[in-house]
């Protein structure tokens, strides 16, 4: 009967130690929770959007041409005595260039100025005759054929010295010709004739050729797509002409180096190439030393005026929606992510330009877009260009009176 008085108190103390122990357990937990780690808020690196005052260029591709061309010809037939030139040479204005047998052009001088020669000696004698004639006419010595027939003959020999003198200056001319000279300066190519061959007055095929290259044209095509743009922002005033320097260009030859000197904008085009809807614009640049040669392929970077009102954010503070469209994410004053649907006009170096989107003193994400989400908060660090990307570790706080391992 003992002992089945004590077995209830066995289960009333067993319970109490079970009570406890749980009690225990939901301390610890509580503890836990109390314990557990702060919410993590993400760095980013912004930028601060300011107005500034941009060049705007367009590069367009083109092709060189020389500033002067000559192809050499004959003026009279011949024969090509001798060349006076070397092939590749550079040749100035007036200088010969090749020899043609000056024989028949000489004899034909000669008897220009014999036959002037005839007929001024002529003259007097005939001019006396009619002076004379005149006289005896007043006698009634000679009739007035004889009379009309020695001024007839005065004026026939006074028209032959005309015509010789003509003759004469015509054999000149043909005797200078003989000598064929460079009508410009520049650089002379390959001949295509040597010493004896035969040669025609203004044959087709030229002898030589001699192109001018210093200064040298550039010839640039600008669609009209592009013209009319640029025509309306200037109208608009989004853009101003720099009046010293808004025709200067610059050049950047084949292998991507930029040439050295600058050359002027000289004309556009009227004209539209129906085929291609492009205006030719013509450049001239220095060639002192040879570099650009006719038919080099370049790229002018040419100045449309400059945007006193530009906005411009790093390349990396922009990325694409879904359906291609350029996004930024900004930090408002409350230090929250915002999403801005931009429009870009251009891209200038490492940097885009904004066209609308954005406005002064707005915060734009450089670095660190890819933790967070529209909405979010973050910390911000100012953006440095040259410094290592922001940690992609996340940043703790500590809470009051909360313990840290």
């Amino acid at each position: 009967m003992q002992h089945n008085n004590q077995t209830p108190d066995v289960f009333v103390k067993w319970k109490t130690i079970l009570m406890a122990l749980l009690c225990g357990l939901s301390m610890t937990a509580c503890n836990r929770q109390v314990q557990a780690p702060p919410t993590a808020v993400p760095e980013v690196a912004t930028v601060t959007v300011a107005r500034q005052q941009v060049l705007l260029t367009t590069e367009l591709p083109g092709r060189t041409s020389p500033f002067r061309i000559a192809e050499i010809r004959p003026q009279v037939n011949g024969l090509i005595q001798k060349r006076l030139f070397t092939e590749g040479s550079d040749v100035k204005a007036g200088q010969e260039l090749y020899q043609i047998d000056p024989a028949p052009f000489q004899a034909a001088l000669d008897n220009a100025k014999a036959a002037l020669g005839r007929a001024e000696a002529n003259l007097p004698a005939l001019q006396l005759k009619a002076d004379r004639y005149q006289q005896a006419l007043a006698d009634k010595a000679v009739s007035r054929q004889d009379l009309d027939d020695a001024s007839a003959a005065v004026k026939q020999v006074q028209a032959d010295i005309q015509y010789y003198r003509a003759m004469l200056e015509t054999a000149r001319i043909n005797l200078n010709y003989a000598h064929v000279v460079s009508p410009i300066s520049g650089r002379i190519g390959t001949s295509t004739v040597t010493d004896g061959a035969i040669v025609t007055a203004y044959q087709p095929v030229a002898l030589a050729t001699i192109q001018q290259l210093d200064p040298i044209y550039v010839d640039v095509p600008q669609s009209t797509t592009e013209l009319l743009r640029l025509q309306r922002r200037l109208e608009e005033g989004r853009l101003s002409r720099d009046g010293t320097n808004a025709n200067q260009v610059q050049l950047i030859l084949g292998d991507g180096t930029r040439y050295p000197l600058a050359g002027t904008l000289q004309f556009r085009d009227v004209s539209v190439d129906p085929t291609t809807a492009t205006v030719i614009l013509r450049m001239v640049f220095r060639n002192p030393n040879g570099v650009l040669l006719p038919g080099m392929f370049v790229r002018a970077v040419v100045q449309e005026g400059i945007n006193a009102q530009a906005i411009l954010i790093p390349q990396q503070a922009v990325s694409r929606d879904p359906k291609g469209n350029p996004v930024a994410l900004i930090v408002d004053a409350s230090s929250k992510v915002q999403q801005r649907m931009l429009s870009l006009d251009r891209a200038i170096g490492d940097q885009w330009l904004v066209s609308t989107g954005l406005a002064p003193g707005e915060r734009v994400i450089a670095e660190g877009m890819q933790k967070v989400r529209p909405g979010a908060s973050v910390k911000e660090v100012p953006f440095d260009a040259g410094r290592k990307p922001v940690a992609d570790s996340l940043v703790k706080t500590t809470q009051p009176g909360s313990k840290t391992n």
